[in-house]
């Protein structure tokens, strides 16, 4: 099948890689601009247009895959299929109606719960007990068109969005080597997504992470696990934001506010919520390194009946 893939992060990559191998002909990898990445902000390419290049695929980076010089490049391509996994883009309906067998995208929830742009990192911060990878048939809707093949996966207590994203990631490189081999065979089957049962995943910033103490002990432990590694939940603590990376939660041991730091100890930090207390058992001050809590208090103080805030 002749395949224009479009995708950016490292989400993406073994889905590409995947479709290489797989022996489908890539004729064009769309990825976004090259940016600024990790502490040094290097302009570096992206992660899908270094493997495209060690694949020796072409790579086009436009400004807006809408624009009318990329409608006419990946027109002339004449596609098959265009297959999308965290592009960054919106595609309008001139690219949508292009290839003979549509655009399919690999969205990492169960569709229609979270559609949107970080489905991995609510469904932990909401609790869910499993997730999975949609292949779906996209229209103009937000994550809207029909599906073609789900499989889901458990949300272990242990997982977090990192090992979440990393198990998403390879089971959406398999399913749409399956699904473009089904649209071969002529014998993919779609149903319907029903509006009445989505839910919204928006986009995560910093801001989210702020940890609220008059909350429950397993949604302050969700969020840190629905946030590791980036953006990292945080406290604040003495007007500094501290990231915290490592938590577990204990009954109430003294009745103190929400909020309030009721012990500090080489295991941990322990801070009263609403039904529970939490253990802070790994942190990292701002432009430090992340530490666990008994090697931070070896050369630094943390102070007890304290309100964090």
């Amino acid at each position: 099948m002749n395949i224009v893939f479009m995708g950016t992060p490292d989400f993406a990559v073994p889905s590409l890689e995947a479709l290489y191998k797989s022996g489908h002909n890539i004729s064009l990898v769309v990825t976004q601009k090259d940016r600024p990445r990790g502490r040094g902000k290097k302009i570096l390419p992206t992660p899908v247009k270094e493997k495209a290049m060690e694949l020796g695929l072409e790579v086009y980076q436009p400004d807006s895959v809408n624009s009318s010089e990329s409608i006419s490049k990946i027109t002339e391509i004449s596609p098959d299929c265009i297959v999308v996994i965290a592009f960054g883009q919106i595609l309008k309906k001139n690219i949508l109606n292009l290839p003979k067998y549509g655009c399919l995208n690999i969205h990492a929830s169960i569709l229609p719960k979270y559609r949107g742009a970080a489905p991995i990192n609510w469904a932990i911060i909401n609790g869910e007990q499993e997730t999975g990878i949609s292949i779906m048939e996209m229209e103009e809707g937000l994550d809207t068109g029909d599906i073609l093949k789900v499989e889901k996966i458990p949300i272990a207590n242990d997982d977090n969005s990192e090992t979440i994203h990393d198990r998403l990631s390879l089971l959406g490189s398999k399913l749409i080597v399956e699904t473009l081999s089904d649209i071969e065979k002529g014998n993919v089957e779609r149903s319907r997504q029903n509006d009445q049962e989505s839910t919204y995943a928006p986009k995560i910033s910093k801001k989210t992470g702020r940890i609220d103490w008059n909350s429950n002990g397993d949604n302050i432990i969700n969020l840190v696990r629905g946030l590791k590694p980036w953006p990292s939940a945080y406290m604040v603590y003495k007007d500094q934001n501290v990231k915290i990376h490592e938590v577990e939660k204990i009954e109430k041991f003294l009745d103190t506010d929400n909020g309030v730091v009721v012990k500090v100890a080489n295991e941990g930090i322990y801070v009263n919520c609403n039904d529970s207390c939490i253990v802070i058992k790994e942190l990292q001050f701002s432009g430090k390194k992340k530490l666990k809590v008994s090697d931070y208090l070896r050369g630094n103080k943390f102070e007890e009946n304290i309100r964090l805030i």
